[in-house]
């Protein structure tokens, strides 16, 4: 059974962080280690939450724990997604390393959730260098959002010629396979959004509908649901288009129900057999 070792935020109610990637990846079989970063009552978009941050050493003494029962060395893939402070990214980091000594043959997968479009950078200073200088560079996959590849790659891109371009930056800090989410570039209708996966040279879009919706967690369930997909093909491809099936199906049942918060539990069936498949074409 392949196992993922899942290093992210954890709310108790809603769904963001491990919280939004650890149900999705069980579902489709997945042996799940959930390592959280923070321990919250609900995502901070509310503005107001209760719980606590924790530090490098904490995460660090959970993956000592997983050490000692001799398990490493089956870990199949490492997730990391919003990181709350450098330490704990170089906590990550080192968890990273520590599972490349039990099993080389490891995938780190990097959500490197650094700000958006409209919103800039969210995270805390000192965090977006730390991913595009530590994290990225050690990372097998990286899922950036259009905001993130840019920040990333150091440009600004409308067209898609400029997106691979960005993306060619991207792969040469260290990752091979690159997913950019919420992509809009020059050509891309103004009731549809592009998802891009890239790998070995070769680009693969996908286009979807816009939704009217604008929720927390859905960029941790496409990092969760890719990475998934991806170690059962290894293929960017497939991956991509089995991803953004399952997470539309996601979004548009959560759309239906004017739900806050994403319906990760009520549209379950969505990550086995989505409702709706959209063409892979490469571009």
């Amino acid at each position: 059974m392949t196992a993922v070792l899942s290093i992210q935020s954890h709310v108790a109610y809603g769904h963001v962080g491990n919280s939004s990637a650890v149900f999705p990846l069980q579902r489709l079989g997945i042996e799940v280690w959930p390592v959280h970063t923070v321990q919250f009552s609900n995502h901070t978009g509310y503005g107001e939450w209760t719980g606590r941050v924790f530090d490098g050493q904490a995460i660090e003494e959970v993956v000592e724990g997983i050490a000692e029962r001799g398990v490493l060395g089956s870990c199949d893939a490492v997730l990391s997604g919003y990181l709350g402070s450098a330490d704990i990214g170089h906590a990550v980091v080192q968890t990273v390393r520590r599972v490349r000594q039990a099993n080389p043959a490891v995938v780190y997968c990097c959500d490197p959730v650094i700000g958006d479009v409209g919103r800039g950078v969210f995270v805390r200073p000192g965090i977006p260098e730390f991913m595009r200088e530590v994290a990225v560079p050690a990372a097998d996959l990286v899922t950036p959002n259009h905001f993130e590849l840019d920040f990333l790659a150091g440009t600004a891109t409308r067209t898609l010629g400029e997106v691979r371009d960005a993306v060619a930056a991207v792969q040469a800090l260290g990752p091979r396979v690159v997913l950019t989410t919420s992509l809009v570039t020059d050509d891309t209708p103004g009731d549809a959004v592009d998802l891009l996966a890239s790998e070995s040279g070769r680009h693969f879009r996908v286009r979807t509908p816009r939704l009217d919706l604008s929720v927390n967690g859905a960029g941790d369930a496409i990092a969760a649901l890719f990475l998934a997909h991806w170690l059962s093909s290894r293929d960017a491809g497939a991956a991509l288009g089995a991803a953004a099936a399952s997470v539309h199906g996601l979004l548009e049942a959560t759309e239906r129900a004017r739900s806050r918060e994403i319906l990760l539990v009520a549209a379950q069936d969505e990550f086995v057999t989505p409702s709706h498949t959209f063409p892979v074409e490469e571009v």
